[in-house]
């Protein structure tokens, strides 16, 4: 047996076979052998294991090792099935844009699994044949043998092999069809931006605050037709400049209007660092010119383990105060606030999701029925169409947490459900936050198009009979 050690941290413990994600992506029932969609992606979940056909660590190299892993419907984890005539398929990762490889054209029992350059050679092609209960064997036509979990194992990084077809569970796979999310609703006027916040003024119209210098603005009346507001702080920002090395870029606005007044917390940073700051400002109008600095909230320095970026305000169904908000380090964090000052009530930092340093950030927190719902942002932002951005989602019934996902798993422990990823020319949707509206709950993220800009993303945010969100 060749082991190999998990470097990753877990990302989410496995699911149960039959339940689905979100009804935004939503199992579409197992694939047989007649029923494979070659223009959808799947995820391969190992009957014996319950977990799925994983690209190790992520890699993008020939060669790289494929391993079982707990699913997380990361590309990583999705494969579509490429016809390659008579009855045989290559599996390519939509991740890497490799498929599944039998090293070296082995036909020895035991012979290890990679990814690897599609050549439509034979030990990249296999043949799906069906068996019971929904799972099928991939047989693969250079060697004759069956793709399998190495030695029954059910642990995350188990290895994947191939050996001799005995039928065995660890054999069998069931093939999960995902079914793409919608594309964002129909928005036109001034649609540029990135990390966008929205609050309803007292008219009814609606207020866009998003990342850029001295914090930029967009309003509408309908929610489709969106027009330059001009900016928060027409004067500049010099007092963030300790945090920005003198740039007025400032990031990730939380706007909300409570008590008559429009409160808005913001980021002072430089891409990379953990030198920021939070700021609060307020308005009674919203409008570019009116914003008063309120001064710092909290900051982060590069002794901590964490970072103060991307605040959002969440008042609870007992009118506390609290600030959610960080990125990368050790996660995503909260402190409880003064309503009468909107600054810090005590020194107590709590910890409410993490990926053991793992990419994940934006936190916004949304009451829905029982529950506060955390919706994060998963993985890479802030690189075009290269963007890997997902929307993500846990909940509790207290909004310090603990929130779990779907399937229990903490979110502190990198536990998550996923609500929207990117599909098509849609890349790397994130940055989210969702607003009660008259119309229904709705959801405000950006996403990048194919020529590598940010846009604004609205879709509707629907709650299936379990209470867990999906995107319509």
């Amino acid at each position: 047996m060749k082991a190999r050690s998990p470097v990753r941290g877990a990302l989410a413990s496995a699911l149960t076979l039959l339940l689905a994600l979100s009804l935004g992506f939503v199992l579409a029932g197992p694939a047989t052998a007649a029923t494979i969609d070659t223009n959808a992606s799947y995820v391969l979940v190992n009957r014996n294991s319950g977990k799925v056909l994983d690209v190790y660590n992520w890699a993008t190299n020939d060669g790289a090792p494929l391993v079982q892993y707990s699913r997380n419907d990361g590309a990583w984890q999705q494969w579509q099935f490429v016809d390659s005539g008579g009855g045989y398929y290559r599996l390519k990762s939509r991740h890497s844009g490799k498929v599944v490889d039998i090293s070296g054209r082995s036909t020895a029992d035991g012979a290890d699994v990679i990814q690897y350059t599609d050549k439509n050679a034979t030990n990249q092609q296999f043949r799906v044949v069906d068996t019971d209960g929904g799972y099928v064997k991939l047989i693969n036509r250079n060697s004759g043998k069956a793709l399998e979990v190495w030695e029954w194992s059910t642990a995350d990084a188990g290895r994947i092999s191939q050996y001799t077809d005995l039928g065995g569970a660890n054999q069998q796979w069931q093939l999960v069809k995902l079914v793409s999310y919608p594309d964002p609703g129909y928005v036109t006027g001034d649609v540029t931006a990135h990390d966008p916040e929205v609050t309803k003024k007292p008219d009814g119209s609606y207020l866009l605050a998003y990342t850029g210098d001295n914090i930029a603005l967009k309003t509408s009346t309908d929610r489709t037709a969106w027009r330059n507001a001009g900016v928060a702080f027409p004067g500049g920002a010099s007092w963030t400049h300790a945090y920005t090395n003198g740039s007025n870029t400032l990031w990730a606005p939380d706007i909300t209007y409570v008590n008559g007044r429009y409160y808005m917390y913001y980021a002072a940073s430089t891409f990379g660092s953990n030198h920021s700051g939070i700021f609060l400002a307020t308005s009674t109008t919203g409008a570019s010119g009116s914003w008063t600095n309120q001064g710092l909230v909290i900051e982060s320095n590069t002794s901590d383990n964490w970072n103060a970026i991307d605040p959002n305000l969440v008042v609870d169904d007992q009118g506390r105060w609290w600030l959610d908000f960080g990125s990368f380090w050790s996660g995503i964090k909260m402190v409880q606030l003064d309503p009468a000052t909107g600054k810090r009530l005590n020194s107590t930092i709590l910890s409410i999701s993490g990926r053991n340093g793992g990419a994940t950030e934006a936190p916004f927190i949304y009451r829905h029925g029982g529950y506060y719902y955390q919706f994060v942002s998963f993985d890479l932002c802030c690189k075009g169409a290269s963007s890997t951005y997902r929307i993500m989602v846990g909940r509790s019934t207290s909004v310090t947490g603990p929130y779990v996902d779907r399937n229990g798993t903490a979110m502190t422990s990198g536990g998550g459900t996923q609500v929207l990823a990117g599909h098509g020319s849609i890349h790397g949707p994130g940055h989210q936050s969702v607003l009660a509206d008259n119309d229904g709950d709705i959801l405000f993220y950006h996403w990048y198009a194919d020529d590598g800009s940010s846009r604004l993303g609205i879709n509707k945010l629907g709650w299936d009979s379990a209470g867990w969100p999906y995107v319509y």
